[in-house]
């Protein structure tokens, strides 16, 4: 659990803020896979894969906010 620890919080909210939504236009690329993934029709590997890859930074951030939250407790 050092790696969480080493991550500074502002790099991990920036990552998810930037990498996490790119491309912001029309809409977050991960509210699209995200959509794709309720409606059944995430079936590419290319989409799978992009969905892991746009899902990583808010994954890193949540878990570094729980890390924190239950080291505090």
């Amino acid at each position: 659990m050092t790696f969480l620890d080493s991550i500074p919080l502002n790099i991990a909210i920036l990552a998810a803020l930037t990498l996490g939504l790119a491309p912001f236009v029309p809409e977050p690329h991960i509210w699209e896979k995200l959509k794709m993934l309720a409606a059944g029709t995430l079936t590419r590997p290319i989409d799978i894969f992009d969905l892991a890859l746009h899902a990583a930074p808010w994954i890193l951030l949540i878990a570094k906010l729980v890390r924190m939250a239950l080291a505090r407790g």
